[in-house]
């Protein structure tokens, strides 16, 4: 579960380096003289924590853990290279890291946690490099040959030993990272029978500086290689550094430092991909290569060099030797020659535009966006040419508002700030309710000792699961062959529904299957499952499967679905008012429509299954990363022919879910049971990246059309609005996300009259399903979609209109239900002021009155989120108590911990109701054999009513305690517990709750569906760049109403986990489809979460004050969703920004900006010279590459 690894690099003058490292990526058989340091091997919970690993458990940047072992490895190694960074060396070695959508800036922060506890960093403590490693420097090196099933991995140790065996071998590939084969062997099933590994030749890992440039060894890692060049580009003038401050500027977003610590120059070019990053500026500068094999020859990389898609004119026996990068001239010379004018540039962009004429069916879409970027960028070296030719040869002078367009994007400062209420004076030093605790496992975490469920120990005789899943999205099975598998090393059986003892209808809705029969309705459908006796086996056997079929035609878009009148039964409505009345009253109507796109979950641990089948009454004890133990138990004992008492489910923790392990991890699980029951063997799954993104859907892409009226103020009289989801190929959630949807769809306005209907569409696609959120977000994006428009129209500020339409204290919603202690208004006030928002907003006008192609927008907007399940009865809670009799406590309750710090609150409220210290109590997991018919850890009300059970239990004990205390006052709780159990006193207690007097009736309208709500207001800033659609997260601001919480430290990092989230979702997050229904975005290499670096520069988070919720416990409110929504203010932000864009080319009217806004997206909405150089095909002519689902 390691992330990251330090590598040490002995050179000849026995120089160590330190280099974070992929685990997944880099071969074992590399790692031969390296020493190799993990996360475990720097500190530990049982001697001491490294200053590192204790610094983000204690600051608090540790939430689901899953990732925090390679973030402190590469801080770790950061502090191995220089003790004392600066902030960008840090922000640097944490770039590519992705957010996991829950890592928050609050490690950088110190209002949470006492930094003078932290102990310092000690040089003198670490672990040392191996003696053994330091003597080889001495020995002669001998070539190294490892042999596996399939593959021989050759490692040389001089060149002619390297190029005697491509010689023998010319078809072996030549790997120094393994981040271009490890790829291709793992997700593209290829094969190489033999990998040479060429890292220890001293020839390919020398660098010379020449007459004309630097030469590089093409085994030289691009880390190593940005380190020359960036020397020689302090010590060289600056006219023959051009080239390289080009290459430099490329590696700068050429992935992370742990991929650029191991991929080589070499590998860079020699792949040939289209899309590498170097390749261009190597190409440009016409740097040269030397190739060697029984002879040797130097050839340029010019247009020449590449013959096809992946091909180049290197022969196959051939090996590269070296790359010379050359020094660049004083090309202005050159230029001088030309006429630096607008008809040149016109000429040039019509030349570009018509030597870039597309196919609008060419893979990799975003044909418009691809086009206009070409003379984007054509234009941005223009101005570059054209600022110099004035600084340097009295040329022309570029206008001032244009010189921002050839800036390189920097970095600002970043600077961010958490505040919270401290506990009331005189509460005891024991009572933790309202600190800010530590997350109880971060230490762990940081130790990388925290067990996940992959991370249980191997079971004597285990076997391993692969599934075999559906190609085609809609089809007949006519036959599935398993016998190629057969063949397979290892290989056991092959499972399918015939292998099922009970039943195989499955599902929320009892509509989909364990495993598919005679038809699959998906991509990704699961047909059967391979059990072999390691995870290689058996995906390799998975892979032998041949399945034909019949094709049907499949319904993939909501479009599609709506012409088909292809859709789930129930269509649910909402209805207030008169809105033909209010429309007549409305001095303008507006109407449009927006689309949502979904979300892939993206939790950092996939779904994980361990199946250990008991032997006897058909008993079986699962290990599950789940949100949902109640359905997981019942489901598996429906497959299984057996009643639900003989099916023990545990939990121990998640590292992510976000709504994607509430239901979607049955289907995994179901069919690992069957298969543990079939052969009576423990059977474990993870499933990978790209498995787990195919096979589990995510969050409902929606299509919301709308026609409001409203008053020239802006004031809204009347909504008509219609919701469209993608239900995906079963009902699952669907309805309640609709549902949810159509409560949220006023987000926190006030409008008189509302007709509103919500429709899931059904498509074959794997079934979308919970998110954080649960289709409130869709709901609400509609909502502030419709409200700017309204803004636009009346030529009013958007804060203003928004401001006069918001909901007041006991004003009714569009579902009768009273608004009763609203703090959205201070939440908006507040927000105002902590932006300094006008002050602001009139700076931002000014920038865009000096800057034509880099634009600012800023926006506030609010969040009013429903805070209960909207099925009443899944809103009860269970919690079992026990004391033991040392006074030590044990807790379990009906919540799952997946990294929101549930079993931290659990503890905290335990802490507070018995009266004694957090250390005394101990909560180690969620299971089925201790608190019954648990409702799934969603809906943001566990530790609500998880926390009034425990409460509950707690209570019972201490009623059972009080003669013994009223007889011993002065005793201790120890003493008190020991009385009690000599006394034959029962120390075990359960806990119940529900949420009283739920329940709504939507024919009627009326009823209660929340228990309350939670309030939040975010302002943000962005700044553009209108010529690429890039855009920086300048600032956000947010105010938010958690009630009197439980944990600060915590409900703070929930709001920037879930803003953050919310980020991807809105600005960079997007699944690709083909029109078949194959999803193309099936890892991070094409599907984009966030990471560092997209966290909003300024940062700050602020809790309401003096604002206790009576309906919660001790007080507090629910954290986990509400926050997500406050994202759409950078979407808003964005569209702000835009606008101003588009007014200088004279457009002012509202305009369609579905989301994500991407940089696609944001590029051709910026409508200029440029894009209408590049017109759209006409839909309906070609056959799209991807389609909008």
């Amino acid at each position: 579960g390691v992330l990251s690894r330090n590598v040490f690099f002995i050179s000849g003058n026995i120089t160590i380096f330190h280099h974070t490292a992929n685990a997944c990526l880099f071969p074992i058989c590399a790692l031969h003289h390296v020493a190799v340091t993990t996360v475990e091997g720097i500190g530990n919970t049982k001697s001491r924590l490294h200053p590192v690993q204790e610094r983000i458990a204690k600051s608090h940047g540790s939430q689901c853990g899953f990732c925090t072992p390679g973030i402190v490895m590469s801080m770790y190694t950061l502090l191995r290279n220089k003790p004392e960074p600066n902030m960008e060396d840090i922000e640097d070695a944490f770039q590519g890291k992705t957010h996991g959508h829950l890592f928050h800036q609050t490690m950088m922060s110190s209002s949470l946690f006492n930094a003078s506890e932290f102990q310092p960093l000690d040089p003198t403590q670490e672990p040392i490099f191996p003696p053994e490693l330091m003597n080889q420097k001495n020995k002669q090196q001998k070539q190294l040959c490892f042999k596996g099933e399939r593959v021989m991995w050759i490692q040389p140790t001089t060149l002619q030993e390297l190029v005697a065996l491509k010689s023998q071998y010319p078809n072996a590939k030549l790997v120094v990272g393994n981040t271009e084969v490890g790829v291709e062997i793992r997700l593209k099933n290829m094969l190489y029978p033999v990998i040479i590994a060429p890292t220890w030749i001293a020839e390919m890992n020398a660098v010379q500086h020449t007459e004309t440039g630097v030469t590089f060894g093409a085994a030289c890692t691009l880390s190593s290689v940005e380190e020359v060049l960036r020397k020689a580009v302090a010590e060289l003038p600056s006219y023959k550094t051009e080239v390289f401050k080009a290459a430099l500027e490329q590696l700068r977003w050429f992935a992370g430092p742990q991929i650029r610590n191991v991929a080589a120059l070499g590998g860079n070019i020699m792949t040939a991909s289209p899309i590498s990053d170097l390749n261009p500026v190597l190409m440009a500068s016409g740097s040269k290569l030397t190739l060697v094999s029984n002879g040797k020859r130097t050839v340029t990389m010019d247009e020449n060099f590449f013959t096809g898609y992946r091909k180049t004119i290197v022969k196959p026996e051939e090996i590269l030797l070296s790359v010379e990068i050359p020094y660049s001239r004083e090309f202005f010379k050159g230029c001088l020659k030309l006429d630096w004018n607008e008809k040149l540039l016109q000429d040039a962009c019509r030349l570009l535009a018509g030597e870039m004429d597309l196919s609008p069916s060419a893979p990799g879409g975003m044909v418009d966006f691809r086009r206009t970027l070409t003379l984007s960028f054509f234009f941005k070296f223009y101005l570059t040419v054209l600022l110099k030719l004035s600084k340097h040869h009295n040329g022309p002078p570029v206008p001032s508002n244009y010189i921002s367009a050839t800036e390189l994007f920097h970095k600002d400062p970043i600077a961010n700030a958490q505040l919270f209420q401290e506990v009331p004076k005189g509460q005891a030093a024991e009572d933790m309710v309202g600190r800010p605790l530590m997350h109880v496992s971060a230490d762990k975490q940081a130790c990388g000792e925290a067990v996940y469920c992959d991370d249980i120990p191997h079971f004597e005789n285990e076997l391993y699961l692969t599934l075999v899943t559906s190609t085609k999205a809609h089809a007949k099975i006519i036959s599935i062959d398993a016998s190629e598998a057969q063949s397979v090393p290892g290989f056991v059986c092959f499972v399918s529904a015939k292998d099922i003892p009970g039943s195989n209808i499955t599902g929320i809705a009892n509509d989909e299957t364990v495993f598919a029969e005679d038809v699959v309705t998906c991509v990704g459908h699961i047909i059967g499952a391979v059990l072999a006796d390691t995870q290689e086996h058996s995906r390799r056997a998975a892979k032998a499967v041949k399945i034909k079929y019949e094709e049907l035609k499949p319904i993939v878009t909501i479009q599609e679905a709506i012409e088909n009148q292809s859709f789930f039964k129930s269509i649910k409505k909402i209805i207030k008012g008169d809105v033909k009345k209010g429309f007549e009253e409305s001095d303008h109507i507006l109407e449009g429509e927006m689309y949502i796109g979904g979300q892939e979950h993206f939790y950092l641990e996939t779904h994980c299954t361990v199946a250990v089948p008991k032997g006897e009454g058909g008993e079986m004890e699962l290990f599950v990363s789940t949100q949902n133990l109640m359905k997981t138990q019942e489901f598996v004992a429906s497959a299984l022919g057996v009643p639900s008492n003989r099916i023990v489910v545990r939990v121990k923790r998640m590292g992510g879910g976000f709504g994607g392990k509430e239901t979607r991890s049955t289907i995994l699980t179901t069919a690992v049971s069957v298969a543990a029951f079939k052969i009576g063997r423990p059977v474990r799954c993870m499933l990978d990246r790209d498995e787990d993104m195919l096979i589990s859907g995510g969050r409902h892409p929606f299509l919301g059309r709308y026609k409001v009226g409203f008053m020239k103020n802006g004031k809204v009289k009347s909504l008509e609005v219609s919701y469209y989801s993608n239900g995906g190929n079963s009902a699952d959630l669907s309805y309640g996300v609709m549902d949810r949807a159509l409560f949220h769809l006023d987000n926190s306005y006030n409008i008189p009259n509302v007709s509103s209907m919500g429709t899931v569409c059904k498509t074959n696609l794997s079934s979308n399903t919970a998110f954080r959120g649960f289709g409130g977000p869709q709901g609400m994006m509609v909502a502030e979609c419709w409200m700017s428009d309204i803004a636009q129209k009346c030529g009013l500020p958007p804060e203003e209109v928004r401001k006069l339409n918001l909901y007041n204290e006991g004003d009714l919603t569009h579902f009768n239900q009273k608004l009763e202690g609203f703090t959205l208004q201070r939440c908006w006030d507040e927000c105002l002021s902590s932006s300094s928002f006008h002050a602001r907003k009139k700076l931002i006008e000014e920038f865009n009155k000096q800057n034509r192609w880099k634009k600012r927008g800023m926006c506030i907007i609010p969040t009013k989120f429903g805070i209960s399940f909207t099925v009443p009865f899944l809103n009860q809670a269970g919690a079992l108590v026990h004391v033991y009799t040392d006074g030590s406590v044990l807790v379990t309750h009906g919540g799952t911990e997946m990294g929101q710090g549930l079993h931290t609150k659990m503890i905290q409220v335990a802490s507070r109701s018995l009266g004694i210290p957090t250390s005394k109590i101990y909560i180690s997991e969620t299971s089925t054999n201790t608190v019954p018919n648990t409702s799934p850890t969603a809906a943001s009300v566990s530790a609500d009513i998880n926390g009034m059970a425990v409460h509950n239990a707690c209570q019972t004990i201490l009623k059972r305690l009080d003669p013994i205390k009223q007889s011993n006052p002065k005793g201790s709780w120890e003493d008190w517990i020991k009385t009690a159990y000599e006394d034959c006193v029962s120390l075990s207690a359960t806990g119940f709750y529900r949420i009283p007097d739920l329940g709504y009736d939507f024919e009627k309208n009326e009823g209660k569906p929340f228990c309350y709500f939670s309030y939040g207001v975010a302002c943000s800033e962005v700044e553009i760049d209108c010529l690429t659609g890039d855009h920086k997260n300048v600032r956000t601001d947010i105010v938010m109403d958690v009630g009197t919480s439980l944990n600060p430290a915590i409900d703070i990092g929930q709001i920037e986990g879930a803003f953050v989230q919310g980020l991807g979702l809105f600005t960079m997050e997007e699944l690709r489809y083909s029109p078949e229904g194959n999803l193309y975005t099936r890892g991070p290499g094409a599907y984009k979460i966030p990471a560092f670096g997209d966290i909003p520069t300024e940062f700050y988070v602020s809790l309401l004050r003096d604002c206790p919720n009576s309906k919660a416990v001790y007080s507090s409110k629910a954290v986990g969703e509400p926050p997500l929504f406050l994202s759409a203010s950078v979407f808003y932000a964005i569209k702000d920004a835009i606008y101003s864009a588009r007014k200088e080319s004279g457009l002012t009217e509202p305009f369609r900006l579905d989301s994500p806004a991407t940089p696609e997206r944001i590029r051709n909405a910026c409508v200029d010279i440029f894009t209408k150089m590049c017109p759209s095909a006409e839909p309906g002519t070609f056959k799209p590459w991807s389609v909008r689902v």
